[in-house]
């Protein structure tokens, strides 16, 4: 799909077809949640096909007596059996304002929905939505046992995207303009609940992720990262956002697959979902940053134990009611590289939606007195391996828990070799044990501490040898570079450790 040519440069109109309106749309909220109008505080009413979408009567009137003019503004599918109608019911309206104030919302096409709905007054407008009712091009249904699923023209609702930089972090990010009005109130890609600032604007505090709609226009920018504002593509209104500013957030904000995006919006098919098109590009294409936590959340913080990049604490944090560990990095107010990379490695090999046997980060906060990043795991409550077997090492068995350990592990490591990553400091102090987790017993082990590792083939690396002597594989020693097979040496010696 590619942007309409018009003589002005860069100019790109998401909705050709339709005009951009003279007042705000205020009869729909951005919130599919809500209940009551923003405007007025009158109740929604639901449209006639379907639940999800929502509207206020009383203000949709009044849009309609303060719009004087003909024009099309909005896509939208009216009931034309109504008793009080003021046009004729064999003549289809060209637009909303030629309606009676009391007219009935059939669907607003231009508010994302599956519109997946049974019943003869559904079935009647699905057949008769086999041509566009704006441009007239003949449209391919998409139809299952299940559902029947009203179709978007191509030509009539396009998808752009570009790169731009923030004004606020000084790098380029991404932002996906899409021609319809996104009522979500999760995350389209980490479905998080959203943090609504405004009747237009809402963002994820877990992605960073910030939406912002065009109110005279129904078209939604998704903004991947932060900025201070952003501009409607069809009607070049400017809206200033408010979001998080951290300077970290320069760091930490990488959406690596997005450069994929331009190749799946040329290639959308000229009849597409509004669900097809988040999928493709928000929940298979993203990689999730790690989220902010206040320090302020925690609490009876206990230092544990010190290594040679930071310092570990327990502690209670309040929000979820859970003990967690806080990696603190010493002097990471004047220094983050070290930080970063465990942040980076994080968020690179942890999924969210897989038990894949690494500990899991919730996220990073600040200590607001000496200044130092700090990272927030998951507490595993048996300690690490090493200390597991000079306690069990009699107890165990090779039928059972031996080879479980093995197992368990080896699906992390592969996991973060998956990732094009290498852990570079595997040995059985950082294999650690956990009984309070939601998969149950089977999966118990989990590789920690990333601080190390850093992405294959790394031409930034440097050739320090770190880790423990038993466990660094021996071209090491002579000069090797760190690597997969490195990693494995060292599998295989935690694999010595639970024979001996």
């Amino acid at each position: 799909m590619e942007p309409v040519s018009t003589i002005e440069e860069n100019y790109f109109d998401p909705t050709p077809r339709l005009k951009s309106s003279p007042i705000p749309i205020k009869f729909i909220s951005f919130n599919k949640g809500d209940e009551n109008c923003i405007c007025c505080g009158e109740k929604y009413i639901q449209s006639l096909l379907s639940y999800k979408q929502k509207y206020c009567k009383k203000c949709l009137s009044s849009y309609i007596n303060d719009t004087t003019d003909y024009n099309l503004y909005l896509d939208v599918l009216v009931d034309l059996e109504c008793s009080d109608h003021e046009i004729n019911k064999t003549k289809v309206p060209q637009s909303i304002q030629e309606c009676c104030g009391d007219l009935k919302i059939l669907s607003f096409k231009q508010i994302i929905d599956d519109h997946s709905t049974f019943g003869s007054k559904y079935d009647k407008v699905y057949k008769s939505e086999k041509y566009c009712k704006l441009c007239g091009k003949s449209l391919l249904h998409r139809e299952t046992y299940i559902t029947k699923e009203l179709i978007f023209c191509s030509d009539c609702y396009l998808i752009f995207t570009e790169r731009m930089e923030s004004s606020l972090v000084k790098k380029e990010i991404s932002i996906f303009y899409i021609p319809w009005w996104n009522t979500a109130y999760k995350c389209d890609a980490c479905y998080s609940t959203l943090i609504f600032t405004s009747d237009c604007q809402k963002y994820c505090s877990n992605c960073y992720i910030f939406y912002v709609g065009c109110r005279y226009c129904l078209t939604t920018n998704i903004i991947f990262g932060p900025t201070g504002q952003t501009q409607c593509k069809k009607c070049k209104r400017i809206s200033f956002i408010s979001c998080h500013d951290d300077p970290l957030l320069n760091n930490i904000i990488l959406y690596d697959n997005l450069s994929k995006f331009e190749n799946i919006v040329k290639n959308i098919d000229k009849y597409f979902m509004h669900m097809d098109i988040l999928d493709a590009l928000c929940r298979k294409n993203i990689t999730i940053p790690i989220k902010w936590i206040p320090y302020s959340q925690f609490k009876d913080v206990k230092e544990m134990t010190r290594g040679g990049y930071g310092i570990i604490y327990k502690a209670t944090w309040l929000s979820n009611n859970e003990t967690v560990i806080l990696k603190r990095f010493e002097n990471s107010k004047n220094n983050i590289k070290c930080f970063l990379n465990e942040l980076k490695s994080s968020q690179h090999c942890y999924n969210r939606n897989f038990h894949n046997h690494i500990i899991k980060i919730y996220g990073f906060t600040k200590d607001p007195e000496l200044g130092d990043y700090v990272l927030v795991m998951k507490y595993a409550t048996e300690g690490d391996l090493h200390k597991y077997l000079q306690k069990e090492f009699t107890n165990i068995t090779w039928n059972y828990q031996k080879l479980r350990i093995l197992w368990q592990i080896s699906e992390g490591l592969e996991h973060i070799h998956k990732n094009k990553f290498i852990h570079r400091d595997f040995h059985s102090g950082n294999m650690l044990f956990d009984l309070n987790t939601s998969a149950g017993k089977n999966y118990q082990w989990k590789i920690g501490d990333l601080g190390l590792s850093q992405e294959i083939n790394n031409e930034s690396s440097n050739d320090e040898i770190y880790g423990i002597i038993p466990y660094i594989a021996p071209e090491i020693f002579k000069g090797s570079s760190f690597s997969k097979k490195a990693d494995v040496y060292s599998f295989g010696m935690v694999m010595w450790e639970l024979t001996t």
